[in-house]
C-alpha cells in the first residue's frame, strides 16, 4: 500500500510541477541510494501511526532509486515525492513553483499525525531554498522533523545555519566510503561555529549516538550551550522599572523577575536594548513598525520584554507568548477641592423616604375615610370633609398645628398617631441634617470618556505609539473616533512611558489634563505621589476600556515563543507574578476608594445653608401668589 502510494504521489506532483524531466546523470552511487540504510534507521526511531515521509529532490534521484529505498523505510502512511530540477531553483519561478510544492506537502502534513520531510540534494542553493520554504510556508511543526542528505562538507554549508538552528532539523553528510555524519545546528551559535554532531552511522557499526542528547533533540526545552539573546525592554511601570547608577542601567519589576527566571530554566543569558524612540510600537501608514515590536519584528532582538497588548495588528508583525495578565485602560485625573453642597439637607429625602411618607399619608386618609362613612354622624359637611380633613394632616405634615375640638374620639385617635409619626419623622431629620452640614464633598467629575469629550478645556494625555492610540487612529465610528477628531483639535498629548513622574506631578496635578492609560499604571501613580505626600490628590474613573491580554513577544515562527510560553503559564499559574506585582506596589490600596467625602468641625455660615433660604423665600414667593390669586378672584365669586 505505501509503495503505490508512493508512485501516484510521485508521478502527479512531478507532472505537475516539473514537466518530468530526466535525472541528470551522475558519476558514482547516487546520494539517496548510498544513504539509504541510514535513513531507515534514523526514521525507524520515530514512526508513529499515521506518520509519513515528504521526499523533496531537486531532479538528480532516479525514480527507481526512489522506489527502492523509501519503500524501505515502512512509512505507515507511505511516502509522497516532489520533484523541483534545479534549474528552477535558480531561475524566476522559484517562488511560484516553491510556493506550490508547500502548499501540496502541507496537504499531506494535515493528515499525518507526524512527518518527516527528507530533502536530498548536493546542490547548497536547494538545501537553503527547500528550509526557507518549509518555514515560510508553515511546513514543520515542532513536532515534525526534517531531514538533508547531501555529500557536500560542513564549510559548503554554513549559509544553512539560520534556518536549521531555528527548526526541528537534523544534517546528514556523506562521505566517499557512505559513512554518514549527522549534525544538529543549535539556535543562538555563532555563523561559524561547528554544528553538533549527534550521531554516525556505518555498514558495521550501525547508527551510533556521539552524545547524551537524541537524534532530534529538542533544543528549546532547554538550550545546550547558553547563548546570549537580546531582549528589547523599557519602562513600564509597575511592571519594568528603569535605574540608572553611573553609566549602567538595571531593569527591576515583576518582568524583569520573570525575565531571570525564564533566563535560569531555559539556561540562556541576556541583554537589554532600549527602543531608540522609546515606544512599545505601532504600524505607521507606509507598513513600517516602531517601537519594540518593529526591533523583535525586524530580528533585531530576540525578545520583547513588555508585556504588550496582544493585538491582531501586532500579531502581523511578531509572536505572542502565553498571557501573562489582563488590564484595561482607566482616566486619571486630579480630585478636586472638598466643597461645600447648599443643597445636602435634601439629601435624607431620598425617593424611598417620599413614597413611604405618601404611602402611609393616603394610608392614614383612606382609614379616616372609611370610618366617616361608617360613622352615624358627620363633623362637617361631605363636600366639606374631605378638603379640611387633607388640609389637617398636610399641616401637621409641615409642622404646623391643627386646629379643631369638635372631632370625634376616633379621629383624635387617629390625628394624634399621624401627630406622633410626624415627630419622629423630624427629629430624625434634624439629627441627620446636623450631621451632613458638617460634609464636603470631593470633586471627582471625569467618570466616563463621554464626560472628557464634553469638557473642551480638558486636555487628553495619552502614551505614544501604544495600541490604544493605534486603535482610536483606525476605528471609523463611536466614541474612539470622537477621541480621534479629539486629536485633530490639538486635545491630546503624548508621553513616553519615562515621563509619568514628570506628567502627573506637572501635568495632571494642574488640573486641566488628564491620563488615560492601564489600570495598573494608574494605580502605581497614585500609590507613589501618597508615598511621598500622605494625601490622596488623584483618582481612577470608574468607568474601563479597551481590556486587553499583555504578554512577551519574540520573533515570527519562532520556537522560542512556545517554551517560553510553557514557564510563563506554570509561572502565572502559580501567582508568581501577581506576587511580585504585590510587593513592587506598596501603598497601592490607599487611594484606590478614597472617600468623596470628608466630614470638618466648622461654624455654620451662609455657604453651608443657603440653599435653605432659597427654598423659604420659594415658599413665600408661592404663598404671595397664591394670596394675590384669592384677591383677584374674589370679586367673581
Amino acid at each position: 500500500m505505501a509503495t503505490v502510494t508512493s508512485v501516484l504521489m510521485f508521478l502527479t506532483v512531478t507532472a505537475y510541477l516539473s514537466a518530468a524531466q530526466l535525472p541528470h546523470p551522475h558519476v558514482g552511487e547516487e546520494t539517496l541510494r548510498a544513504a539509504g540504510r541510514c535513513v531507515a534507521a534514523v526514521a525507524t526511531r520515530f514512526w508513529r501511526p499515521r506518520s509519513s515521509v515528504i521526499l523533496l529532490t531537486d531532479g538528480s534521484t532516479s525514480p527507481s532509486t526512489v522506489f527502492t529505498e523509501l519503500g524501505c523505510l515502512g512509512a505507515p502512511w507511505g511516502v509522497t515525492v516532489f520533484q523541483v530540477p534545479a534549474e528552477v531553483i535558480s531561475s524566476n519561478l522559484t517562488e511560484s513553483r516553491m510556493a506550490q510544492v508547500v502548499t501540496h506537502a502541507r496537504q499531506v502534513r494535515q493528515v499525518s499525525w507526524l512527518v518527516m520531510v527528507v530533502v536530498v540534494s548536493d546542490d547548497p542553493t536547494f538545501l537553503a531554498a527547500s528550509a526557507e520554504w518549509a518555514i515560510k510556508g508553515h511546513l514543520l511543526l515542532w513536532a515534525n522533523r526534517l531531514l538533508a542528505i547531501t555529500r557536500r562538507p560542513l564549510s559548503d554549508l554554513r549559509h544553512l545555519h539560520t534556518s536549521f538552528s531555528m527548526m526541528n532539523a537534523m544534517l546528514l553528510i556523506l562521505d566517499a566510503s557512505s559513512r554518514c555524519e549527522m549534525y544538529v545546528h543549535l539556535p543562538y551559535s555563532a555563523r561559524d561555529e561547528q554544528p553538533l554532531q549527534v550521531a554516525t552511522w556505518s555498514t558495521h557499526h550501525g547508527l551510533a549516538l556521539n552524545t547524551r542528547l537524541p537524534l532530534y533533540p529538542d533544543k528549546f526545552s532547554r538550550f545546550v550551550e547558553a547563548p546570549q539573546l537580546v531582549v528589547a525592554a523599557e519602562e513600564f511601570q509597575p511592571h519594568v522599572i528603569v535605574q540608572t547608577r553611573t553609566s549602567a542601567l538595571s531593569f527591576l519589576g515583576p518582568m524583569a523577575e520573570a525575565l531571570h527566571l525564564l533566563a535560569r530554566s531555559l539556561n540562556f543569558t541576556y541583554t537589554f536594548l532600549r527602543p531608540p524612540d522609546g515606544s512599545w510600537g505601532v504600524k505607521l501608514p507606509d507598513g513600517s513598525w516602531t517601537g519594540m515590536v518593529g526591533m523583535v519584528g525586524r530580528k533585531e532582538a530576540d525578545i520583547g520584554l513588555g508585556p504588550f497588548a496582544v493585538t491582531s495588528v501586532r500579531a502581523e508583525m511578531v509572536d505572542f507568548t502565553y498571557p501573562i495578565l489582563v488590564d484595561y485602560g482607566r482616566i486619571l485625573a486630579r480630585r478636586g477641592r472638598p466643597e461645600v453642597d447648599p443643597w445636602s439637607f435634601l439629601l435624607p429625602f431620598t425617593p424611598e423616604v417620599w413614597v413611604g411618607t405618601l404611602a402611609v399619608l393616603l394610608l392614614v386618609l383612606s382609614t379616616v375615610a372609611v370610618m366617616q362613612r361608617c360613622s352615624a354622624r358627620m363633623t362637617a359637611p361631605r363636600d366639606r370633609w374631605l378638603g379640611d380633613t387633607l388640609f389637617t394632616y398636610s399641616r401637621v405634615l409641615l409642622q404646623q398645628d391643627a386646629r379643631g375640638c369638635s372631632r370625634l374620639w376616633w379621629e383624635r385617635l387617629v390625628l394624634g398617631g399621624w401627630m406622633l409619626l410626624m415627630l419622629v419623622l423630624t427629629r430624625s431629620y434634624s439629627g441627620t441634617l446636623t450631621s451632613i452640614l458638617a460634609v464636603r464633598y470631593v470633586p471627582e467629575p471625569f467618570q466616563t470618556l463621554r464626560a472628557l469629550l464634553d469638557s473642551p478645556r480638558v486636555t487628553l494625555v495619552w502614551e505614544a505609539n501604544t495600541m490604544y492610540v493605534q486603535y482610536f487612529r483606525s476605528v471609523d465610528s463611536g466614541i474612539f473616533r470622537e477621541v480621534m477628531d479629539s486629536e485633530k483639535a490639538g486635545r491630546i498629548k503624548y508621553v513616553k512611558s519615562t515621563e509619568y513622574t514628570y506628567m502627573r506631578d506637572h501635568l495632571v496635578r494642574q488640573g486641566k489634563h488628564v491620563f488615560l492609560g492601564e489600570d495598573l499604571s494608574s494605580k502605581v501613580l497614585m500609590a507613589q505621589d501618597f508615598s511621598n505626600t500622605g494625601a490622596c490628590d488623584f483618582y481612577t474613573s470608574r468607568d474601563k476600556f479597551l481590556p486587553f491580554m499583555f504578554a512577551m513577544i519574540g520573533q515570527k515562527e519562532s520556537p522560542l515563543v512556545p517554551a517560553l510560553s510553557q514557564r510563563i503559564q506554570t509561572m502565572t499559574e502559580a501567582g508568581l507574578y501577581w506576587h511580585w506585582l504585590e510587593n513592587m506596589i506598596p501603598n497601592s490600596t490607599s487611594c484606590v476608594r478614597a472617600a468623596s467625602k470628608i466630614f470638618v468641625e466648622s461654624p455654620l455660615q451662609i455657604p453651608n445653608l443657603w440653599g435653605v433660604f432659597v427654598v423659604l423665600a420659594g415658599g413665600h414667593i408661592v404663598a404671595l401668589l397664591g394670596f394675590g390669586s384669592e384677591l383677584l378672584t374674589a370679586p367673581l365669586h
